[in-house]
């Protein structure tokens, strides 16, 4: 139910990053990672905004407050703190990682394609 938070804050720290930093990403001589830093930002914006509508359609995030139906309960706010670490930090991560083997990857493939 809140498993989307640590994406969407990922989200919206990279895209602060990015607009802040918009003439060293754009310059060829910046770091792999640096000049991949929109793909990441697709990748992050995208993944929140379907988890946000999957889960209005679920029912677990609502229009009216509190918002997550999971704080209407006591306890609610322990059991999205452990969704958020068990459920979004991996998830964070992961598309994290597999973004660092795209970056590399198609760096890797680029450069072939200068040499051939």
């Amino acid at each position: 139910m809140s498993c989307f938070i640590v994406p969407l804050t990922q989200a919206i720290v990279t895209t602060a990053y990015r607009k802040r930093h918009q003439e060293s990403i754009n310059n060829p001589k910046s770091s792999v990672l640096k000049r991949h830093l929109p793909a990441l930002e697709k990748m992050l914006w995208g993944g929140s905004v379907m988890l946000v509508v999957d889960h209005i359609i679920n029912g677990e995030v609502t229009w009216r407050y509190p918002f997550f139906t999971a704080l209407e309960t006591t306890g609610g706010a322990n059991i999205m703190l452990k969704e958020m670490l068990t459920v979004g930090l991996p998830m964070s991560v992961v598309l994290t990682l597999v973004w660092i083997a795209y970056a590399f990857l198609k760096e890797h493939r680029m450069k072939l394609k200068v040499e051939n």
